[in-house]
This record gives structure tokens, sequence and C-alpha cells, in this order.
């Protein structure tokens, strides 16, 4: 996940993640890794520019590559110039490159980050990586796009998939290529060939009938590794002011989201966890700032939050464990109350359901998310009170216990939260015998436990005659 699980608002452990496929290439070759390995060996050889080969300390691991931090000063331009060109070999330099310099293993830490303010246009140009391919991903078969493919255009042959082979008279991209070659083509088309145009398209790179399925996979590939690239760089304390401000970033984001059912599954998990990692800077009235770029008005603040809640909803624990994190985390800014209250009631029946699931992750979550949303008003804590089991699970958490103390704690002060309030002391009677339990027989939650049956049995309020026995007399 993004951050500890249940740890709130807090970020400690973070992580980058390195490429998917790099010990699968060693295993299934093993004659390259035992030529590479001996390479290493050799001290008179000299290593690549930009790149140097180091021995492990087991050897049978083989070599690892370090890419020198001055990569990005020195080829900050060709990198963005990479990006942007559509050429497959081109952006898989250029992704590679940014792959090694955003990942750190855990705990580690990074006097090498890069700060996306110094390579102008990066964020932009990464972005429109992840575009290209859900423009191609997701079939329109009534029209054409209304916003112009940039990636690969005016190139004959970009590398991707199966354009050598398919370059023949019956190739069913031609017609695609050759209005790229000469756009206004396109516009000196008569009228009279309007319908042929429109079922000419079907043939296209995005149209139904497109033959060249290992180029989707491939610039899928490249969209995926592109947002790997941002979640790990939303890792960096340096560029996440930036990106929770760059609303192409944050509707690319949301978009990922909304496709989750079609989506690559390891795209949607960066998106989600991307988001979780810019959460306590990111304040969803970005959504409805005036915006010069063409996503204008494409997400508001209630679509983003929907998305979320389909995270939330999902049964891959990535996914609503993270879509957990992320309402804890964004709740806590006060300019986001007024658009997540309104899903509150949604999101304690979820929360109080994740509190029910085997999974340890599943409960730290929903605890940490549960905690934040009882701090926020009154009105919260009566409507948490009144979900049905929330008070039972959040006990049972803490009997278990849950292996990880500081959700015990958090389980323990969103309880004595709830007993601040007397109109929820009738429902939190019906638990006093547990709650007297754990004072005196739990030594590291005995004192919360003690002030939630004072909170029970104090006569601060004259309206509810409901009290405890364990009052101080």
């Amino acid at each position: 996940m993004a951050g500890p699980v249940g740890a709130g608002g807090s970020s400690l452990g973070k992580r980058g993640r390195g490429a998917s496929n790099s010990n699968s290439n060693n295993n299934n070759n093993p004659s390259a890794a035992a030529a590479a390995a001996a390479a290493a060996a050799n001290s008179d050889q000299t290593p690549a520019s930009g790149a140097t080969l180091v021995q492990t300390t087991p050897p049978s691991m083989g070599p690892t590559v370090q890419v020198q931090s001055s990569l990005v000063d020195q080829n900050n331009k060709r990198i963005v110039m990479a990006l942007q060109s559509g050429l497959k070999s081109e952006l898989a330099w250029a992704l590679n490159s940014l792959t090694l310099l955003s990942f750190k293993e855990k705990d580690d830490s990074r006097k090498d980050a890069t700060p996306l303010a110094k390579v102008p246009g990066l964020l932009d140009s990464l972005l429109r990586v992840i575009d290209e391919w859900r423009d191609v991903a997701h079939v329109r078969d009534s029209r054409k796009l209304a916003r112009s493919r940039t990636l690969g255009l005016n190139r004959m042959y970009t590398g991707f998939g199966l354009e050598y082979e398919l370059a023949s008279p019956h190739d069913p991209l031609i017609r695609l290529r050759s209005l790229q070659d000469n756009p206004a083509l396109e516009d000196a088309l008569s009228e009279s060939e309007g319908q042929k145009k429109a079922v000419d398209w079907w043939w296209d790179e995005e149209g139904l009938f497109n033959l060249d399925e290992v180029g989707r996979a491939e610039r899928q590939q490249c969209a995926v590794a592109a947002s790997n690239v941002l979640r790990n760089f939303s890792f960096m304390p340096e560029n996440e002011v930036v990106m929770a401000q760059h609303r192409h970033c944050l509707e690319t984001i949301v978009h990922c989201m909304e496709s989750h059912d079609t989506e690559d599954e390891e795209l949607v998990t960066n998106a989600i966890e991307t988001m979780v990692n810019l959460a306590p800077y990111l304040c969803l009235r970005v959504f409805s700032e005036q915006s010069s770029g063409a996503t204008q008005g494409r997400i508001t603040e209630k679509k983003a939050l929907q998305a979320v809640m389909q995270m939330l909803e999902s049964p891959v624990k990535a996914w609503h464990c993270s879509a957990a994190e992320l309402l804890g985390r964004l709740i806590v800014n006060p300019d986001n109350e007024p658009f997540i209250l309104p899903f509150a009631p949604q999101v304690y029946k979820r929360l109080v359901d994740l509190l029910s699931s085997s999974g340890a992750d599943s409960q730290a979550a929903a605890v940490a998310a549960l905690y934040n949303f009882a701090e926020i008003n009154m009105d919260c804590r009566l409507r948490l009170a009144n979900e049905r089991w929330a008070v039972g699970r959040l006990l049972r958490v803490i009997q278990a216990p849950h292996p990880v103390a500081e959700v015990c704690r958090k389980a323990a002060l969103t309880l004595e939260s709830l007993a601040s309030e007397p109109e929820n002391r009738t429902l939190l009677l019906a638990y006093e015998h547990s709650f007297a339990e754990l004072a005196l027989l739990d030594t590291r939650m005995s004192d919360t436990f003690a002030r939630i049956l004072w909170e029970l049995s104090s006569k601060s309020n004259a309206k509810n005659t409901a009290r405890g026995i364990w009052g101080s007399y």
C-alpha cells in the first residue's frame, strides 16, 4: 500500500516499486544472467555511460544496475522528448530510467530525489502516455476522438506491435497512417464519403476490429510503467504539492479508478495509491477551479468521490484498503468536509463491514478512517454510533487483539469519542461490562476505558436518565 495501513495521516515506511519483470527475465534466461555476472566480476570492463555495474553480496543474485542521480540533470530534455516521441525504443529507455531514479527500498533514506519541478514537462509527458493508452483501450465505435492523438504523430512506424508485418495494402491501419502523413487529406474528402469514413474508422487503431493485439499490449505496458513512475514520484515530499495541485494529474487518476472494471489492475492500483500519497495536500475544490486545459469540467468533486467509493466497495484488498485510507486523510482537511459528508452513511456502512473482515490490513484501514471521521463533529459521532454492529466490531478489534497496537489504540479512542456524546449513552451502556473488563485487565487501554466508563456514568446530561454504575461518588 501507499503507506502503513492504519497510520491515519502519517506516511512512514514509504517505498517505491521497481520494475516487476526484472527477476523473471533473469530466471527465464539463466545463460544471460551468468554472462552478466561474469561481466560484473571482470574489473577491467568499462561500464556503460550513465550506469555502473555493481556485484551484489550474494553472487547468485547477479549484478545490479545503478543509474547516476545526475542523469536527469544531464538528460532532462531528452527524457521528456523521448516520452513525447511515441517511439517504442525511446519510451522504453525513458520509462526504465525514470523507474530506477524514482525507486527506493523501504526505510532507505533518499538523498537523490528527482523533483518534478526540475524537469519541465515531465509530469505532463507521463500523463500523456497514460492518456494515449486509455484512448486506444476504450472502443468508441460511433465517432472519432475529440482529443487529437500526439504520440507517434507523422511517423509511419513507432515500433509497437506488428506494424512492420502489417505494412501491406490490406493493413487495417493504413488509412490512419496515410492521414497522419497528410493531415489535410481528411479535410479534403467530400461529404459523400462521410459514411465511408465512419465505417473505415472501425479498422483503425482505436476501432473495434483492430488486429494488432501485440501493439495494444505493449502500449498498455508503457502506461502501467508510467503510472508506476508517478506513484514512486508521489512518495517524494518535493513532488507532493506539485502533483496535488495538478488538475490533469488528478483527473487522470480518477479516470483510471472509474475504469477499474476494464482497466489493468496494476494501473488502477498505482492510481489509487498515488492519490493516497497526495491526500494530505489535496483539496477537492481543485476540480471546480477554472482551468485553460482541455479537461476542464470533465471531473467534479462528486464524480471524484464516486470513483473513490467504487474503490471502497471493491472486493480487491489493495483497492478498498487504499480507498479507506484516502477518505480518512481527505476528511482531515476542513475544506473537503462539505463534499465527503454527503457520502458518510455509505462510508460508515462499508467501513464497519471491513471491521469484520479477516484481513488485518482491512481492519486497520477501517479503524484509521473511522478514527478521523469520529473527530469531525457531533453528527458524525451520532451517525457512527447508530451504525449497526459498529461499537461491537470496534470492541472485537481490541479484544482479539489486532496485531498492531496502534490500531487497538485508535479503536479505543474512537469509542471514547462516541461516548463523549450523551445521546450515545444508551447504545454504549449495552457494552458496559466489556468496557469494565478491559479497564481492569488491559493495562494498555485501562486509562481510555476508564474515561469511557466515567462518561457513561457522569451526571452532566440531565435530559438522559440512563447512567452506568461506574461513576465517581
